[in-house]
C-alpha cells in the first residue's frame, strides 16, 4: 500500500466467520510458544503439544482426541516448529489434513539469529505440508494471525 487511496481498499475487520483452528506443537521450541498462546482466551481453537503413535493429539487442556477426528472438526490447522529439523510429525499431520483438504499453515519461531542450514532443515520439513510458510520474528504474530481469523 503506498497511498490514502490505497489504505481505503484495504480490509479493516476481522474475517466475519470464525474458523476451528487447531494449533500442533511440532518440536519443544513450538511447545513452548504453543503453551504460551493458548492462555490467550481463544473461542474456536484448540491447542496440542505432540502426537502420540497411536494418533492421538495431546491436548494442553486434557483434551485429546484423535488426530483424524481433530482434523475433521478444523477449518486450518497451524503447524508450530523451531529451528533444526526436528518436526518429524510434519508429514503425518498434513496427509491427514491433506486426505480431508483442511487448510494448514507452517510456522518456524524462535528464527532470530540461527544458521540458514538450520532454517532450512524444518522448512524441507514444513513446506510439502503447508499451504502457507511463516518465518515468524516474533511469536506474536501467531496470535494475531488467530485473532484475524475470529479464533
Amino acid at each position: 500500500m503506498n497511498s490514502a487511496a490505497e489504505a481505503r481498499f484495504r480490509v479493516q475487520a476481522p474475517n466475519s466467520k470464525p474458523r476451528a483452528i487447531t494449533v500442533v506443537a511440532l518440536d519443544a521450541d513450538g511447545e513452548r510458544v504453543v503453551r504460551d498462546i493458548s492462555s490467550g482466551g481463544w473461542q474456536n481453537a484448540r491447542f496440542f503439544t505432540s502426537l502420540s503413535p497411536d494418533g492421538t493429539l495431546i491436548g494442553i487442556a486434557g483434551t485429546n482426541i484423535t488426530l483424524t477426528d481433530e482434523v475433521e472438526a478444523s477449518d486450518l490447522v497451524v503447524l508450530v516448529a523451531g529451528p533444526g529439523g526436528r518436526a518429524d510429525l510434519a508429514p503425518r499431520i498434513g496427509e491427514a489434513c491433506s486426505a480431508k483438504r483442511v487448510m494448514t499453515t507452517g510456522f518456524v519461531v524462535g528464527a532470530a539469529g540461527v544458521s540458514d542450514t538450520e532454517l532450512s532443515k524444518t522448512l524441507a520439513q514444513l513446506r510439502p505440508w503447508s499451504l502457507m510458510v511463516v518465518i515468524a520474528n516474533n511469536d506474536e504474530y501467531i496470535a494475531d494471525m488467530m485473532a484475524a481469523l475470529r479464533a
